[in-house]
């Protein structure tokens, strides 16, 4: 057998061009003084979860006191005519998640400032326009406001049982900011011209008490995802309490907070009444071999500064066992390599954050500007292989209905032309026990019908219902 000699072996001096070149970045926390509304901030203000839930930004009138006129006129008439017939999420803005928008534009940069803010990743998913929506399918045919049908599944009002050992507990239906691609955009936030929103109805000691008396009665589950709306919205020591009740049950061995507050208003998770609680029940968990771990939501590197990274640390130091990041696949925000490599390794290298899932974005009304295709995600999820190291590798899932969390390479079946993926499934969900076909039934899911060709989307045009399934 002949070896060819590498001429390049021993040479250690030759760089080899990858498509994708990694460089650490140290992380910054932008000036708020930039923004006119800010210019007085004081740091302490700035570090108070007080100052900072009391000059969140609800309204454009807000929104323009903090930009004054680096923004354009019109800006805020893009920005009015999605709240009037777009949004489906209410105007909620942390100073600091509005500070992590066009971080590095200056004065010096005339006229620039309008572009960056409509350019800006963050400001596309969390401040969305009426001219970022698809002018032709700016919503999916079969798109629906709970697109997972996690209500279906209540066992128990805001009990979720989709999953055979685990369980979505969500305690309320509100946030410390708000998302525009929110899944749970039927429940979570305030109501807008467009979705009248559902509420929670019991008392929360009443609800409460029907989700543990479920987890009683069905020692099966073993994992619980304490959600809402945002635990960080919680008063502590509510929620301190129900994780208390939580590790009482023996049959309960991992319990995941879940906040985006965590890089959205990071200055509530270094408070030292949540601090001081947080150590007492990770102590707890820790002598009882309870996994106790907070999931975030980060989408875009420019949300990971400095204040995040303290509070993750603050909470680590605590004794929570992990803090692991489910981020949202979006066009224009995350959806390319370069991008998404970008912050996992911000977020493993520099905020002690596991990247662990990225979701294709749900198939809720007005999303399909920031939805990708089966395909889009199967190949993304490829270029990020081999960079990360292999435990911080984020998984890319498609979150089928009726199936649950698929890997993006799982598929039975996929028409292309037409943009329809079929699923199989493992479990029965709460609402199929008596389906004695539920196992063998391909399940479908659709790509945006931007993404597919044109004779697919003449088929949408013609059969807006979907396939016969």
């Amino acid at each position: 057998m002949t070896v060819t000699q590498n001429p390049t072996a021993g040479n250690h001096a030759t760089a080899i061009e990858q498509p994708y070149q990694y460089r650490r970045r140290t992380l910054v926390e932008p000036d708020w003084r930039r923004f006119p509304g800010w210019e007085d901030v004081k740091d302490e203000e700035w570090a108070s979860a007080q100052w900072q839930r009391a000059h969140c930004v609800k309204k454009p009138e807000q929104l323009r006191k903090v930009l004054g006129d680096r923004v354009s006129e019109r800006f805020y008439e893009d920005l009015a005519d999605d709240i009037s017939h777009n949004a489906t999420m209410s105007m909620l803005l942390p100073p600091q998640m509005l500070n992590t928008m066009v971080p590095t534009v200056t004065d010096e940069q005339p006229g620039s400032w309008t572009d960056a803010f409509y350019a800006d990743p963050i400001r596309r998913y969390m401040l969305p326009v009426a001219s970022d929506r698809l002018p032709d399918w700016p919503s999916h045919p079969l798109s629906s406001r709970d697109s997972l049908h996690e209500h279906d599944m209540w066992v128990a009002e805001g009990l979720t049982h989709r999953y055979p050992t685990k369980v979505l507990a969500e305690l309320l239906s509100t946030c410390p900011q708000y998302c525009g691609h929110c899944t749970r955009m039927d429940l979570v936030g305030n109501s807008t011209p467009q979705v009248a929103k559902l509420r929670l109805g019991g008392k929360p000691v009443d609800r409460f008490t029907a989700m543990f008396d479920y987890l009683k009665e069905h020692p099966e589950v073993r994992d619980v995802v304490v959600s809402g709306g945002d635990v960080a919205n919680m008063p502590w020591p509510r929620l301190e309490s129900f994780v208390e009740s939580l590790l009482a049950l023996d049959s309960i061995r991992d319990i995941r907070l879940a906040s985006k507050a965590l890089a959205g208003l990071p200055q509530h998770w270094t408070q030292p009444e949540v601090v001081n609680g947080m150590g007492r029940i990770a102590k707890r968990a820790q002598d009882q071999g309870v996994n106790l771990a907070i999931h975030t939501h980060v989408n875009h590197v420019n949300s990971v500064t400095p204040a995040v990274a303290e509070a993750v640390n603050a909470m680590l130091d605590a004794g929570v066992r992990d803090v692991r990041n489910q981020g949202v696949l979006m066009r224009g925000v995350n959806a390319e390599p370069k991008e998404l490599l970008d912050l996992c390794f911000a977020l493993q290298g520099e905020a002690s954050i596991l990247p662990y899932y990225f979701y294709m974005c749900d198939m809720i009304p007005g999303s399909e500007h920031w939805r990708v295709s089966v395909r889009h995600a199967q190949r993304l999820q490829e270029s990020i292989m081999g960079y990360l190291p292999g435990y911080a590798t984020p998984r890319i899932i498609c979150d089928v209905p009726f199936v649950g969390k698929r890997w993006v390479h799982m598929i039975a079946d996929y028409d292309r032309e037409k943009g329809i993926s079929y699923w199989t499934k493992n479990y029965r969900t709460s609402i199929e026990a008596e389906d004695p076909e539920a196992l063998e039934r391909h399940y479908p899911y659709f790509d945006p019908i931007d993404t597919i060709p044109e004779s697919g989307r003449q088929w949408w045009a013609e059969n807006p219902e979907g396939p016969q399934v």
